[in-house]
């Protein structure tokens, strides 16, 4: 079954619109569902260095996790829309998934209550760039374990958990997050082994936990509009957050450091740089 909480995010933008006053003239995309059908997907891993993986995901369930034995990608995609059906192409190093010649324009309309459109993804073991379009979906990310020198993943009205339960196996030069009225909590980032990362979001509840080991200094940029945004850095792992607001509040829990817009957590060894930029909401901050 389609998230119903992810339409209910697309009706709320709608109907914020139509509070303001503003004509909007929102297209409507309809489709119809029919048999159930699974497709296996099984990506051979490029030769000659790192890949560069797109996935390119509409509505739905978008699962990713490593695990994937001799191959880039390995897993299943179910569907009961025919346009859903993945399409797969490779060129070189570059491989890319989508969803076939479906696109979500404007406010969906569904002929039944059964749309079904979930992927569930094993990546393997080889050095990747990977890069995550997605409208309005459920997710879950394991990313613990891979091999990303690169990630970005951008996004809708999203419910996303994403965590790095084991230490990414080489240097992630960036990590970019861009999401609109979504929930997304980001686990175990420290492990992301991340040179930079920028988190941006619009009106949501964003949770990034920076728990795991953190093997050198890192700089993190976080962007939102009206949204409560949670940041949780272990006591020990030394961290400057810097805070720059509107109409915007912080609570720093015990273990922070207030001075000025700057708060800190003390400890010892590689420590994260953090500038939060808010638009309205409150910012948490956890140990």
């Amino acid at each position: 079954m389609f998230p119903k909480s992810i339409f209910v995010a697309i009706l709320v933008l709608a109907l914020v619109s139509m509070a303001c006053g503003v004509t909007v003239d929102v297209p409507v995309t309809k489709f119809q569902t029919g048999p159930t059908q699974t497709m296996t997907i099984n990506i051979p891993a490029p030769s000659g260095g790192s890949a560069n993986l797109t996935l390119q995901f509409g509505a739905g369930e978008l699962h990713l996790a490593p695990g994937a034995v001799n191959a880039l990608v390995d897993g299943t995609a179910t569907y009961n829309v025919a346009e859903l059906k993945p399409v797969i192409t490779t060129t070189g190093q570059d491989v890319r998934v989508s969803t076939g010649n479906f696109e979500i324009r404007g406010i969906p309309s569904i002929q039944t209550k059964d749309f079904q459109n979930v992927w569930d993804l094993k990546l393997g073991s080889q050095p990747m760039a990977l890069k995550v379009n997605a409208g309005a979906y459920q997710s879950t990310m394991e990313f613990g374990g891979l091999a990303l020198n690169n990630l970005e993943i951008n996004d809708g009205a999203a419910e996303v958990n994403l965590k790095f339960s084991q230490p990414n196996l080489v240097e992630m030069k960036q990590f970019t997050y861009a999401t609109g009225a979504s929930s997304v909590s980001l686990n175990n980032l420290a492990n992301a082994n991340f040179a930079a990362m920028t988190f941006r979001g619009g009106a949501g509840t964003y949770t990034l936990d920076f728990s795991g080991g953190l093997k050198r200094d890192a700089g993190v940029t976080i962007e939102s509009g009206i949204s409560t945004v949670t940041v949780t850095v272990p006591q020990g792992t030394p961290a400057t957050v810097v805070f720059k607001g509107g109409m915007s509040s912080v609570n720093a829990h015990d273990g922070w450091q207030k001075s000025g817009n700057e708060y800190t957590n003390p400890g010892s060894g590689p420590a994260l740089t953090i500038t939060v930029t808010m638009g309205a909401g409150t910012l948490e901050l956890r140990n």
